[in-house]
C-alpha cells in the first residue's frame, strides 16, 4: 500500500508493503511536570530446575536475531535523525510485540518511528504496525497532495509511493487484507478534502499544532477504522458463508485485530522538531549529555494506567459516580485490562448489545479467543472505556538531546530509565576506553575490587555491541546489581521456555534514535 518498493497502479490494485479534539502538546518547559512511576528494578530469577549455562555464542544468537539498524545520509532529507538501532526479544510464543521505522516521502515529509505492545494476541499490534505511519502520512500532507493523489488513483495512473519503510528482513509482513486496508485509507483522504473547514484551518495552523493534530487524528481514525471493518467483517462472514472454520479468524482477519488490542508510541521527526504521540504504557525517555558529560534522562510520555494520578481522575469522570467502585478495580479497566488507552479491545469500546449478540451467534470466534474475551466484561454500563485519543509532545531538538529511546514496558519494568540513558550514552561514547582508577581515602580493596569488575563488565558488552538496542537487552536480562552484565545469569533467563519465560519478564522491544553525535 503506498510503499516504496515498487510503483503501484490500476484501481484499488494495492498491495499492503511491509504489513506488519484534543491532546495535551507539551513545551519543553513542561517536561519535567510528566507523571513517570520509578521502574521496578530486575526480577530475580528463580528456578528449581538448573539449565547447562549458554555460550557466548549461543547468547549473541539469540540477542541479535531481530537486531537492526540504519543511518541515514547527513542533510535536509534526515529532518536532523542520524541513524537508528532497534531489537525485540519476545517472551510471548509467538511475540505479541511489533515495531515501525519510516520516512515519509511527498510534501514537508519526516522520520516516523513506533513501537506497539500488544495484548491479547498479536493481530491488533500487527495491524497498527502496518497501517498506522500511513494514517500519520495522509493526516500530514496538503491537501492539494491528496487531491493529485485522488486524481491519480481516479485516473488509474502510477501512485507515488507515501513511505519508505526501514525494516528488519524477519519482521512480520500481512499476507492479505490490503484491499480492504487501502479503501479505508483512501475514504480518510477523500474526507479531508471534502472538509472545506479544514483547508481554512489549515492555512491558519503552525506547523506544530498541524503536526500534533495529525496524530491525534491518524490514530482515532484507524481505531475508528479497524472498529468499523471488523463490524463489516462480522456481518459478511457467517459461519454458513466460510469455506473452511478458520477463514474468518485468519491473522489478519479485521475482527481478531478488532478483538485483541495494542498500545502504541511514535515518535514524528520533522525538521529538526520532534512529536512523541503516546497511547497506554510505552515509554519515550530523551537521552541528554549534559556540559560536564553526564547523563540525565527526560521523559517524555505519561504512563495511562492506574499509577498515573491525572490518568486515573480522567477515567473517573468520564463515568457516573455510581461507576466509581467498578470503573477500575485491582488497578485494571473494569477489573480486566491494565493499560487505559489502546488501538483495538472493541469488548471494552463497543455497546452491550452489540457485543452480546456477538458472543451469542458466533461461537466460532468465541473459540479462537482468550477465555476473559468470550463474556462481556463485569459492570459494563456505559461504554465506551477505553480511549484511542493519544497523548502528545512536542519538543525542539537541542544540541544536548543526543539520542531517544522507545520501547515497550518490557523493558521498563527491568530497568529506571536514569540507568537505561546511561547506558546508552556510555556505548555511544565508547567507555571501553576509560580514564584509570585513583582510589580515594577510604576506599577498600573490596570496593576497589568492584570498581574494577564493573568497569570490566562494560568494557566486554560495549566491545560485544555495537546495536544500542542489543545492549540494553543485555544489560536488562543479564545486570549483576553493580552495572555489569553476569554470564550465568544471562544465560538463565534467555534459557527459560515459553511458559515460563512470561513470568519473569515480558516481551521486550526496543528502537534507539540517534539526535546528535555525543560529546566525547
Amino acid at each position: 500500500m503506498l510503499g516504496r518498493t515498487r510503483t503501484l497502479t490500476g484501481r484499488c490494485r494495492f498491495e499492503l508493503q511491509q504489513c506488519r479534539s484534543l491532546s495535551s502538546s507539551l513545551p519543553p518547559s513542561e517536561l519535567s511536570r510528566l507523571h513517570y512511576p520509578a521502574g521496578s528494578g530486575s526480577r530475580k530469577y528463580r528456578s528449581g530446575q538448573e539449565a547447562e549455562q549458554m555460550s557466548l555464542a549461543q547468547i549473541n544468537r539469540i540477542l541479535k536475531a531481530n537486531e537492526y539498524s540504519r543511518t541515514f545520509p547527513r542533510g535536509p532529507a534526515s529532518h536532523g535523525v542520524l541513524g537508528f538501532h532497534s531489537n525485540m526479544l519476545p517472551s510471548n510464543h509467538p511475540g505479541e510485540d511489533r515495531r515501525s521505522s519510516a520516512t515519509c516521502l511527498p510534501g514537508c515529509g519526516g522520520v516516523q518511528f513506533g513501537v506497539f505492545d500488544g495484548h491479547a494476541g498479536s493481530a491488533c499490534a500487527l495491524a497498527v504496525s502496518q497501517r498506522l505511519f500511513y494514517y500519520i502520512a495522509i493526516a500530514t500532507l496538503p491537501l492539494k497532495t491528496l487531491a493529485e493523489l485522488e486524481r491519480a488513483v481516479e485516473e488509474e495512473r502510477a501512485v507515488p509511493p507515501l513511505l519508505e519503510w526501514h525494516k528488519h528482513p524477519q519482521d512480520h509482513s500481512c499476507p492479505d487484507g490490503g484491499a480492504i486496508s487501502f479503501q479505508s485509507l483512501r475514504n480518510y483522504w477523500q474526507e479531508r478534502l471534502e472538509d472545506k473547514e479544514e483547508e481554512e484551518e489549515e492555512e491558519e495552523e503552525e506547523d506544530s499544532a498541524k503536526v500534533t493534530s495529525a496524530l491525534v487524528s491518524a490514530f482515532r481514525r484507524l481505531d475508528y477504522d479497524l472498529s468499523v471493518e471488523a463490524q463489516v467483517h462480522l456481518s459478511m462472514s457467517s459461519p454458513r458463508r466460510m469455506s473452511h472454520p478458520g477463514e474468518a479468524f485468519s491473522l489478519s482477519s479485521p475482527l481478531r485485530a478488532a478483538l485483541s488490542g495494542c498500545t502504541a508510541c511514535v515518535a514524528h521527526v520533522s525538521n529538526g522538531v520532534l512529536h512523541v504521540a503516546n497511547l497506554g504504557d510505552s515509554r519515550a525517555v530523551l537521552g541528554i549529555q549534559e556540559p560536564n558529560g553526564h547523563w540525565s534522562a527526560v521523559s517524555l510520555t505519561n504512563d495511562h494506567n492506574a499509577q498515573n494520578p491525572d490518568e486515573l481522575q480522567r477515567i473517573l469522570g468520564e463515568h457516573p459516580s455510581s461507576e466509581r467502585r467498578t470503573v477500575v478495580r485491582h488497578d485494571r479497566l473494569l477489573g480486566l485490562l491494565l493499560p487505559f488507552r489502546a488501538f483495538g479491545d472493541v469488548r471494552f469500546k463497543w455497546s452491550a448489545e452489540m457485543l452480546s449478540r456477538v458472543y451469542e451467534t458466533r461461537p466460532d470466534i468465541l473459540s479462537a479467543v482468550s477465555e476473559a474475551a468470550r463474556v462481556l466484561p463485569p459492570h459494563y454500563l456505559t461504554p465506551p472505556y477505553l480511549s484511542a485519543q493519544p497523548e502528545v509532545t512536542r519538543h525542539r531538538i537541542r544540541p544536548v538531546d543526543k539520542f531517544l529511546v522507545l520501547a515497550t514496558d518490557g523493558l521498563w519494568e527491568l530497568m529506571h530509565r536514569q540507568t537505561v540513558v546511561r547506558l546508552v550514552g556510555e556505548q555511544l561514547t565508547g567507555l571501553q576506553q576509560q580514564r584509570p582508577i585513583f582510589p580515594g581515602t577510604g576506599v577498600t580493596l573490596g570496593s576497589l575490587q568492584r570498581l574494577l569488575l564493573e568497569r570490566r563488565g562494560r568494557v566486554l558488552s560495549v566491545l560485544e555491541d555495537q546495536n544500542a538496542a542489543t545492549h540494553l537487552l543485555r544489560h536488562a536480562l543479564g545486570d549483576d546489581g553493580y552495572g555489569a552484565v553476569a554470564p550465568n545469569r544471562l544465560s538463565k533467563m534467555l534459557s527459560l521456555p515459553p511458559e515460563l519465560a512470561r513470568r519473569y519478564r515480558d516481551d521486550i522491544t526496543i528502537t534507539v534514535i540517534h539526535l546528535n553525535e555525543p560529546n566525547h
